[in-house]
């Protein structure tokens, strides 16, 4: 009641606003304004967009430090498929020390086929496609591995579906050792081993040459646990000859990695190959050894892969910094546009104008000199009395 007894001013009522704003008399609108103001917002949103997924996105920082964990055990997985009888051949791990590790740990045999069945084959065929297509285009595709958190491939091999007819032709080899972070080697050749005080024998004497068949399947070997973004090389390779006395030889560098994720953390080691294949001539007199050699030595350097992203406050100073940016260049390129276009028609549009004055200027020249007045001769009326005077009322 006591609002609708007061004379309120309401034009004070609408014009009242917590934010000033431009008048409408100061605002000029153009269509070159409005098409900058539309290209604007689209780089903006563009810019925004840009900026977050980079920011969700991460970076990884590759370092190389000394390897002080000298001290420690390297894990080394094996799977191995050799085409020879379990009874015929022996492995063993010998380092640099002369400790056969084999001692420490054992690797369990497996008597089997050499024939894989249908689902084996097409595992391996699959295991050896991917690990060669990542070996080749690593360089390409090693931020996706390291940041994907989910191994290449799975490496475990199908059971059998049914068992051959014959007697097994096979020996698999796997299991996990613990060895030295030294030079060593992981050898499967002929006979079984015999531990020596200072080393070990193979006792091969009572095996006939002709049965020599060194021809293999690497199905695993990896050293340390499984993480994401490794590549093992020799996993997926397989070997088949026909001589009867071949050295196939493996030389293997080991790195350790230290892997820093922002989900997760862990310790692994990656390694890289050369292979060398010879023929051992096995002759009375010859010192020729004919078998599968992995010998391998680790580095004295670690790497160290960090993933890395940007800090909320650095987000935000490159996003407004990336929006002032873009304020600031359209207003610029607005009003250059704008001035250039106000001469460009001020100069061509005033000329027209100036032409079409002073054709305007002449015609009226022309018509008064037409219709100018000779006050000479003046004509004047014969007699007085046809002049009707009017005056005016008093």
């Amino acid at each position: 009641m006591m609002l609708r007894k007061r004379n309120i001013n309401i034009k004070v009522v609408k014009e009242l606003d917590a934010f000033p704003k431009i008048p409408e008399d100061y605002r000029k609108q153009s269509a070159v304004g409005g098409a900058f103001s539309l290209a604007s917002f689209c780089i903006i949103i563009y810019l925004i967009y840009a900026e977050t997924s980079y920011f969700l996105d991460s970076r990884l920082e590759f370092k190389f430090e000394p390897d002080t964990e000298y001290n420690s055990r390297l894990q080394m997985n094996i799977d191995v498929t050799v085409a020879m009888p379990c009874s015929q051949i022996g492995a063993d791990v010998v380092d640099s020390t002369n400790q056969n590790l084999m001692t420490l740990d054992t690797l369990r045999e497996e008597d089997t086929w050499w024939d894989l069945t249908p689902d084996q084959r097409a595992h391996f065929e699959a295991l050896k496609h991917m690990n060669s297509y990542f070996r080749e285009e690593y360089h390409a595709i090693h931020e996706l591995l390291w940041k994907s958190n989910q191994l290449t491939f799975s490496n475990v091999m199908p059971k059998r579906t049914y068992t051959p007819s014959y007697p097994p032709n096979a020996c698999r080899i796997y299991g996990t050792l613990n060895i030295n972070k030294v030079a060593g080697n992981f050898h499967v050749t002929c006979g079984k081993s015999l531990t020596l005080p200072r080393g070990h024998v193979h006792i091969s004497a009572f095996m006939p040459e002709r049965e020599y068949n060194f021809t293999h399947r690497i199905n695993r070997f990896s050293f340390g646990k499984p993480s994401p973004g490794i590549i093992h090389p020799l996993e997926g390779e397989e070997k088949v000859t026909t001589e009867n006395a071949v050295l196939f030889q493996y030389f293997i560098e080991v790195v350790s990695t230290d892997i820093n994720m922002l989900m997760y953390k862990s310790k692994t080691y990656q390694y890289s190959v050369q292979d060398h294949e010879v023929k051992a001539k096995l002759r009375k007199g010859s010192h020729a050894i004919s078998g599968i050699f992995f010998n391998y030595d680790t580095s004295a350097l670690k790497i160290k892969v960090i993933q890395e992203r940007d800090s909320i406050c650095q987000f935000l100073v490159k996003l407004c910094a990336s929006i002032g940016c873009i304020f600031v260049t359209n207003g610029l390129l607005n009003n250059m546009v704008q001035n250039f276009w106000t001469i460009f028609s001020y100069k061509f549009f005033q000329n027209q104008e100036d032409k079409s004055h002073q054709k305007i200027t002449v015609n009226n020249k022309a018509n008064q000199k037409i219709k100018s007045i000779n006050l000479v001769n003046v004509f004047t009326p014969s007699s007085v009395d046809n002049v009707n005077i009017i005056s005016k009322p008093q």
